[in-house]
């Protein structure tokens, strides 16, 4: 089963963005370690509890701390930038880890309307031109003479481009262009099943993808017992919950059965959300990860989700790929 992480880089409550980002270069480490395929960051805006809203930088730093993983974006919010900017900034990593850059885009802004009014973009409009900004990118790596500048650093550069949804239209545009495709099924598991079947059956093979290829998003916290994990997966339940509640702050740390103590909504919200996850012992995490991807058919899973003390994610990690690490799944 081949996995990977995708990290949100969470700061925890009496902790600083640079103790965050160190423990994403350590968490990064442990992934290479333990063999896991990429290790994906996210653009998240106004956050004081996420420390990847400068995505290029991030990975350029965990590429510093890493030798062998491929490392990437998952995504880039394309209707924030210019295609221009980020051609020249993957441009750039791509020269600095060659061969190892992932450049995942999205469509949405990755943040609320604050974000959208700071961006001074009106972000909504662009969202409308996300296939054509996705088109100019694969032609400023082409080095397409129809543009009129040019990206460099970017000519020439082979990021690996894939197409980031949570509905049925990343996946529509992934197989037309026929790129690889990521479904964030680990926050909007509503569309999967429907989001892949229609990306295999529209793949349109490319100079880039001969047949389809995509990854589904999974929850995953991993301890020696059941109860441990879902104690530790509470940090990150504390998190959605303040979020949705209008109110998102740093990564707190674990409350003892927290779902009990919250009102009946608020607990079918957390768990509709919650529903792709694998929280548990190793067995249970195998069990888990092993009905997703029968139940997907996905090519690759990447693993999401947080713990407050950043060790403990390190472990989840290394026990997650000693529990798959014999499965085969036909």
């Amino acid at each position: 089963m081949k996995l990977s992480v995708l990290d949100l880089v969470p700061v925890v409550e009496g902790g600083t963005v640079a103790q965050a980002l160190a423990d994403a270069a350590a968490l990064a480490r442990t992934a290479e370690a333990c063999g896991y395929h990429r290790y994906w960051v996210a653009e998240h805006h106004g956050m004081e509890g996420i420390a990847s809203a400068a995505v290029a930088v991030t990975l350029a730093h965990i590429g510093q701390a890493t030798t062998t993983i491929r490392i990437g974006a998952g995504g880039i919010m394309l209707p924030n930038h210019n295609p221009l900017v980020i051609a020249e900034q993957f441009g750039t990593l791509d020269a600095l880890f060659p061969g190892r850059i992932d450049l995942g885009l999205g469509r949405a802004p990755g943040a609320d309307q604050r974000i959208v009014q700071a961006l001074r973009k009106d972000v909504n409009r662009a969202a409308e031109h996300f296939g054509d900004d996705v088109f100019e990118l694969q032609l400023q790596f082409a080095g397409d003479k129809r543009l009129h500048l040019q990206a460099t650093p970017g000519l020439g550069a082979a990021p690996q481009l894939w197409i980031l949804g949570s509905s049925l239209y990343g996946a529509q545009l992934a197989a037309m262009l026929g790129l690889p495709y990521a479904f964030a099924s680990h926050f909007a598991p509503d569309h999967l099943d429907a989001a892949l079947k229609l990306y295999r059956e529209r793949f349109t093979p490319s100079a880039a993808l001969p047949e389809p290829y995509c990854i589904a998003a999974i929850n995953v916290i991993a301890a020696p017992t059941d109860a441990e994990a879902v104690l530790l997966a509470s940090s990150m339940d504390q998190s959605f919950v303040r979020l949705r509640s209008g109110n998102p702050g740093k990564l707190p740390p674990p409350v003892p059965d927290f779902r009990d103590t919250l009102p009946p909504q608020a607990e079918a919200m957390l768990a509709h959300m919650r529903q792709v996850s694998a929280i548990g012992s190793p067995a249970t995490v195998r069990e888990r990860l092993e009905a997703f991807q029968q139940r997907t058919g996905a090519d690759e899973l990447i693993v999401s989700g947080s713990t407050f003390d950043p060790a403990l994610r390190r472990r989840s990690l290394e026990l997650t790929m000693e529990a798959v690490s014999g499965l085969v799944v036909a």
